[in-house]
């Protein structure tokens, strides 16, 4: 079995906020750092306010966003480039690659609630990944998945089982069949006015081999 690749114990930095409203954010950071902490369905978390007041926003990446600008599009045009114009460019571009997150909770007293966080977080605020341990605690509940579906310009479906199983490994082996069939159940309750929906919702939970690269 595949295991958890982050260490509790460190900081992992996603990016930086340029973006937020109190529906989600956008983070941004280098092409070159651009690595196995920006996944599909990670659940990320930044400070809203002071970050000595311990309050955070939780969201899930659904998006990663790499534009082009004028020197991409000329590299992209020439018959041949050099192997170091393209390293280059990669690691010191200015335009930043842009991670779509949409919020569905947040941390306020030692206590994690599954809602939108009463106000965005400032601009530049870090962003990182949630340790292993805040994972576990968040996802006892499901509440945050009407939350995902309810989300514009999310695609909601695919994010509910990429964080259902990205979440999987923040449980010991012998919880995740369990955890699995309660986040299965739920859904059923929600999506019960849709069974074509929740029969391709449920089938994508499933999880595969791919799953094992997944961080929390």
């Amino acid at each position: 079995m595949g295991q958890p690749m982050m260490d509790v114990q460190e900081r992992r930095l996603v990016g930086r906020v340029l973006r937020a409203s109190t529906v989600g954010f956008d983070c941004g950071t280098r092409g070159s750092r651009l690595d196995d902490l920006h996944t599909f369905g990670a659940f990320v978390k930044t400070p809203i306010g002071d970050e000595q007041q311990g309050t955070f926003a939780i969201g899930l990446i659904y998006a990663i966003r790499i534009d082009d600008d004028p020197l991409a599009r000329e590299l992209v045009m020439a018959s041949m480039v050099d192997n170091n114009a393209l390293i280059d460019q990669r690691e010191n571009r200015m335009v930043p690659v842009e991670i779509g997150v949409v919020n569905v909770g947040y941390g306020v007293d030692g206590g994690l609630i599954q809602s939108l966080p009463p106000r965005p977080p400032m601009s530049l605020a870090q962003v990182e990944l949630c340790p292993v341990e805040e994972v576990y605690q968040f996802t006892q509940k499901c509440d945050f998945f009407r939350l995902v579906i309810n989300a514009k310009e999310v695609p909601s479906d695919e994010l509910i089982a990429a964080a259902v199983r990205y979440a999987s490994w923040a449980y010991p082996e012998a919880e995740r069949y369990e955890y699995s069939v309660r986040c299965g159940r739920y859904l059923a309750r929600l999506l019960s006015h849709d069974l074509k929906r929740l029969a391709h919702v449920l089938e994508l939970i499933k999880p595969s081999r791919a799953d094992r690269q997944y961080a929390t």
